[in-house]
């Protein structure tokens, strides 16, 4: 018989999966959108910049430096843009890495509290995991530390 947190445990894995899947079907029905908003705001650059590329060819009578104007700042990225050109220049597996990893931490956090020991809830979870390790090999050491020591005096 399961107990409350078991119930729980498993009502949280199943809508965790449906979220997951909900925000999946969510990414890739952006992703189309996106694509199609994208081919257009380039064809319309592409529009805007050809009658400027005639404009700026310089003649024999203006001899100066050329001045700044609005739409050489207007060519200056933001950064934002900055930010997201950075980012999305960042090869395929960080980009699985920084998601991957945290959704697989709630998702074995969950799928623990399906477990029947209430003792074993959250060891899945890497800092706790790394620490319940950590403390293992210390207790460990220790009592070979101790064991050594009576060896000595022992003898």
């Amino acid at each position: 018989m399961m107990n409350f947190r078991q119930r729980m445990g498993w009502i949280g894995v199943g809508l965790y999966l449906l979220a997951s899947v909900a925000v999946v079907y969510y990414v890739f029905e952006i992703d189309q959108t996106y694509n199609r908003l994208t081919l257009e705001h380039v064809e319309r650059v592409a529009q805007e910049q050809q009658p400027l590329a005639g404009d700026n060819a310089p003649t024999a009578a203006s001899s100066g430096p050329p001045s700044s104007s609005s739409s050489s700042s207007a060519s200056l990225p933001t950064w934002t843009q900055s930010l997201k050109t950075h980012l999305l220049l960042l090869p395929f597996w960080v980009w699985v890495t920084i998601f991957l990893v945290p959704y697989l931490q709630v998702f074995l956090f969950l799928y623990s509290c399906t477990r029947a020991d209430p003792k074993t809830v959250g060891y899945c979870i890497l800092p706790i995991c790394l620490a319940v390790l950590c403390n293992r090999h210390q207790t460990f050491a220790k009592a070979s530390n101790q064991i050594s020591r009576l060896q000595l005096i022992d003898t």
